[in-house]
């Protein structure tokens, strides 16, 4: 155990506590690849599929625009701003499930029974429903169907120069790391201090598993992230082996 954790820290160092260096824009030109699917047939893939996707799902943000506006005073859509490839910043899409001006009077993470959440909102958290507006982001080219999850700024600062790789690739709606925390919110729960927890246990995984991903990418293990990601909202019971089939604990 001692070599593995050894092993891991060498090859993907832990989440410095230090003020993050400056994006170096070469390191784009490391993840150069001869083949068409990240330089071309991924952005094909998202573009059409995010299209069709807010096209189809049009009928339902309808419907849960009009309940957040019948049960919770405020705007129907909630921005805010992450950190997308290249270290650039954009403003995140989603359902608002939470009330207004949440993120002003209580922590930068959401855990389980966190007085925030609205009642619908607790609805639309456990069903990634509040995710879906974030096809707008993927049609504008800010993300991706499949990608790292995009990071707060306070968050990305403390990136190792390795870690910040994650972001030579557009960030997205779903990855690997959002998978295997599934039941992330239930987990930050229950420690004393989510806010340490996520930041020396929880993102130091998360990154482990985006570099894995850039390693891997390609178009079917696209479509399988997006069918595991199905399954797991389906059948939360299946989360556990989900967790192990993709390198958790």
């Amino acid at each position: 155990m001692i070599r593995l954790a050894q092993a891991f820290f060498r090859k993907f160092g832990p989440v410095s506590t230090q003020a993050a260096e400056p994006f170096n824009p070469a390191i784009l030109c490391k993840q150069s690849r001869s083949d068409f699917y990240p330089l071309a047939g991924k952005r094909i893939f998202d573009l059409t599929a995010s299209a069709f996707g807010l096209m189809f799902l049009s009928p339902l943000f309808f419907v849960i625009g009009m309940l957040l506006k019948m049960t919770s005073p405020g705007p129907t859509f909630f921005l805010q701003e992450r950190v997308g490839r290249g270290g650039q910043l954009f403003r995140i899409a989603k359902f608002r499930s939470m009330v207004v001006n949440a993120e002003n009077v209580g922590p930068a993470l959401t855990f389980a029974g966190d007085p925030r959440v609205i009642q619908l909102g607790r609805i639309l958290r456990r069903l990634k429903l509040d995710e879906l507006p974030q096809l707008w982001n993927v049609l504008m080219g800010e993300m991706s169907l499949v990608g790292p999850r995009p990071e707060l700024p306070r968050y990305v600062a403390g990136f190792t120069s390795q870690q910040r790789q994650v972001l030579t690739v557009r960030p997205g709606i779903t990855d690997l790391a959002s998978i295997v925390y599934r039941q992330e919110e239930d987990l930050l729960g229950r420690n004393p201090d989510p806010e340490q927890f996520y930041r020396q246990v929880v993102l130091p995984h998360k990154l482990s598993l985006n570099m894995e991903y850039l390693q891997r990418m390609s178009f079917v293990f696209d479509l399988s992230l997006i069918f595991q990601t199905t399954i797991s909202l389906l059948c939360p019971l299946r989360v556990t082996k989900l967790c192990k089939w993709g390198g958790g604990q």
